[in-house]
């Protein structure tokens, strides 16, 4: 059995990032193998999890991933670890709608055995905080909300006011944590500012660590996690049959573990390179250019003129691209800054790239592949998710590979932009949604690799 708590809150801002590394940098204080996980398709809390325990951080998500992958994916996160902290996505039952419980932090924790930690936050509360957790435990009977950790608390007054609160409810008092500004992470347009940007020192480690020490009873904790899942090893990478380069960098930055993990089990040798930095590419069969935040670091890409005319150059081989959102941003034409200036990208889409901060499009995608493509056959379904503030300006004549839905309702639409063998989607997409889609990935680009051979 996989030792496991879940970190939730009934809202997102409660502190629950902060909570989930407290208790991560604790717990490793004192000598455990420490893993997190994150309910939901967000790729920058993970960034903030794999910083202070060293190692990648799973993404648990019950719309995207398959009931078997959902586990198995749970299950890599318990390899070799003495506990496991899986941190909730906005509210406890907050998901794909209001009418379910579909792809929330409670039908993941129930799916799993993994019971909860609530996060509340109390800093405009004091004995509403029980109503708060009572109302948690009630409202679904089948969620073992198992323990309660306070935030943002007042004094030791304020403290005592919030146990009793809470007396008569199933859950434990475990924690009270004060609000410490220095420990705030700093925000931008489109969530927190990413580790990799940010750079998670070792002093902030600590001190997350002493907070968790003298703010939450660990042992308490320690004492509560559990799960359904026994723990499992990560594939194996395959024998070699083609190199990927990767775009890995600050502008480029958000693949899922477990998209890499599949193209290295189906023969891709994984080959990182910097749009950033390097003047050139890696001898690579294939390119996979991930999310990020091409508008934050517009500048620097621009001037790496001979990075992107290497990009231009290899789109116009013929060999696969893989681009997603971040992805798709530096193929186009241009991509403007968060002032609005425009700067010069690849040039491979015709299409200028503007921001439009204060609108946001996101949400779960389906998409179904209208014709033969990287991804696979004609019909293939894969499932991700859209998480953007900028859009393409005018219309893009490329050919399209995608039928793409919502699955909240509303009609689909034509996405999925293809030039030569380059697909680019503002869609992130889980390839374990879809068995077989790594390898075909793969697939390309060991074809390509044999053509050139011969």
């Amino acid at each position: 059995m996989i030792r496991a708590l879940c970190v939730a809150g009934l809202a997102s801002a409660v502190g629950k990032t902060t909570v989930t590394l407290a208790l991560a940098a604790a717990f490793r204080r004192r000598g455990l193998r420490v893993r997190c996980a994150k309910v939901g398709p967000d790729f920058i809390d993970p960034g903030f999890h794999a910083a202070v325990t060293g190692a990648p951080s799973r993404t648990l998500d019950s719309w995207m991933l398959p009931a078997d992958a959902l586990r198995a994916a749970f299950a890599r996160a318990g390899h070799d670890a003495d506990l496991v902290l899986v941190e909730g996505v906005m509210g406890l039952f907050d998901g794909l709608d209001g009418a379910s419980e579909r792809a929330s932090t409670a039908e993941v924790a129930k799916r799993l055995g993994v019971p909860v930690l609530l996060v509340v936050d109390a800093g405009a509360q004091a004995r509403s905080a029980g109503a708060v957790v009572l109302g948690a435990e009630r409202f679904d009977p089948g969620l073992e909300v198992a323990g309660v950790i306070f935030n943002r608390v007042g004094g030791a007054r304020h403290v005592g006011w919030l146990r009793d609160a809470v007396a008569g409810c199933r859950a434990q008092s475990v924690g009270a944590v004060p609000w410490r500004d220095e420990l705030r992470l700093p925000e931008r347009h489109l969530g927190l500012v990413t580790a990799r940007e940010r750079a998670v020192e070792p002093a902030l480690i600590d001190a997350l660590a002493t907070l968790g020490e003298e703010t939450i009873d660990l042992d308490a904790c320690l004492a509560m996690a559990q799960s359904e899942v026994a723990p499992a090893s990560p594939p194996a990478p395959g024998a070699v049959r083609a190199r990927l380069g990767v775009a890995m960098d600050e502008a480029f930055q958000f693949y899922y573990p477990e998209n890499l993990e599949a193209l290295a089990a189906a023969g891709a040798a994984i080959v990182p390179w910097s749009p950033l930095e390097d003047c050139g590419l890696p001898d690579v069969d294939g390119l996979y250019l991930g999310g990020g935040y091409p508008e934050v670091h517009a500048a620097r890409l621009a001037g790496n003129a001979a990075g992107r005319a290497a990009v231009r150059d290899f789109v116009g081989s013929g060999r696969p691209v893989y681009a997603e959102c971040g992805g798709l941003m530096y193929l186009a034409d241009s991509v403007d800054d968060l002032d609005g200036r425009a700067h010069p990208m690849v040039g491979v889409l015709a299409a200028r790239v503007r921001m439009r901060p204060r609108r946001l499009t996101l949400g779960y995608r389906e998409v179904t592949l209208a014709a033969d493509a990287l991804l696979g056959p004609r019909g293939a379904r894969l499932r991700g998710h859209e998480f953007h503030a900028s859009h393409l300006d005018g219309e893009v004549t490329a050919e399209t590979a995608y039928r793409v839905s919502d699955p909240t309702g509303g009609p689909g639409w034509s996405e999925g932009f293809r030039v030569a063998r380059t697909l680019a989607s503002y869609v992130h997409l889980h390839l374990a949604s879809r068995p077989g889609a790594a390898e075909a990935v793969v697939d390309a680009c060991a074809a390509t690799r044999e053509r050139v051979s011969s």
